[in-house]
């Protein structure tokens, strides 16, 4: 496919039939929540796409492991200025 331009468009991966979302971004079957089999598959999936991603690069770091790091620099900085 092409796009207005005449450059190539990224394809996409379908979405398995199970997977599929209605349109308001909630699963068509409100019964499937409560399935545990469904539930360990859906779980199982996203670690799994998880572990791809992580793989290829697109990890990020979480927001609180940030802040612990800068609270630890700026802790070991008042040691050294005040204490030492």
């Amino acid at each position: 496919m092409t796009d207005r331009n005449g450059g190539a468009e990224p394809q996409r991966a379908e979405e398995p039939a199970e997977e599929r979302r209605s349109p308001a971004g909630r699963r068509a079957d409100p019964l499937s929540s409560l399935d545990p089999v469904a539930a360990y598959e859906r779980r199982t999936t996203r670690i799994r796409e998880e572990i791809a991603r992580n793989r290829r690069g697109e990890y990020t770091v979480p927001t609180w492991v940030l802040a612990l790091a800068l609270a630890g620099v700026i802790g070991l900085w008042i040691l050294v200025l005040y204490v030492l």
